[in-house]
Parts: structure tokens; sequence; C-alpha cells
């Protein structure tokens, strides 16, 4: 699991699609406009079962979900995600303003952000789970 270092630099990458799942509608904003203004397209749910549903209409790059949404907590949802063989390579970053990078760990996520949430922080962990992914794709695309 990934955790942003101090001093990391913000470099732009290509446009991601996302889904941001949190129920308190004011940080479902905040988190919506710090991704489309970072040139990402942003859909969001208001819990995890209508995460799942979006998910399965339409296949994100990567789910932002905090912990505590209702009918699926964002655990569970990151559980289903990463064991599920048609969606374990969608990245998942929980955040929360719980103390729980571990539990998130065990779940299967790639990223945990402890809110409040900073836009430079979670621009900066989106940006280098992509990078993860991108000398893969580089490399899978070479070999073509």
């Amino acid at each position: 699991m990934r955790k942003l270092e101090a001093g990391q630099t913000l470099t732009r990458l290509p446009t991601l699609d996302i889904l941001f799942v949190e129920r308190d509608p004011h940080v479902r904003a905040l988190g919506t406009q710090f991704l489309v203004e970072a040139g990402h397209r942003v859909d969001y749910a208001q819990d995890g079962l209508e995460a799942l549903e979006k998910i399965q209409a339409h296949k994100p790059d990567l789910v932002v979900s905090e912990i505590l949404v209702p009918k699926l907590d964002g655990l569970a949802l990151c559980r289903r995600l990463k064991t599920n063989p048609e969606t374990r390579d969608i990245f998942v970053l929980v955040l929360s303003i719980l103390a729980a990078s571990a539990r998130a760990n065990e779940a299967g996520a790639d990223g945990f952000l402890l809110k409040p949430l900073s836009r430079h922080r979670l621009i900066a962990m989106v940006q280098e789970l992509h990078a993860e992914r991108s000398p893969h794709v580089e490399s899978t695309q070479e070999r073509s």
C-alpha cells in the first residue's frame, strides 16, 4: 500500500476515470472538484451498493472511497473489488477520519489517506497510483 512521501511534486498525467464514494455531500463535492481540476473524469456514489452498480456499468480506473459509507462500507467494497477477477485491477484509495491504514491494507487497498481531505495529498496519491501502472501498460504496448 502506498503512502505519500513528504516533498513529492505533482506532475500532470493522463485523464483517469474515477469513482468517488462518499456519504457527506460537502466532502464529495470537494473531492470531485479537486479531481476534476486536475483533469480527471469523476462520477460519484453515496453508498457502497450504488458504487458497485456504477462499477459494473462502467469500470473506472480508480475508486476513492470513504470507509464509513452506508449499505456497504468502504472496506467491504474494497474487498469485493479486489477479490473479483473482473475488478481486481481497479485501484482503490481508501480515505477516512479513522486511523485505519492497516485495516485498509488488509482489505486490499492500494492507498490510504487520512482526512481532512487535502487537494495536494489526494492528487499526489492519485498520480502515484497511476504512475505505478503506467510502466506496465507501456511495456505491454511495446510488446504488441
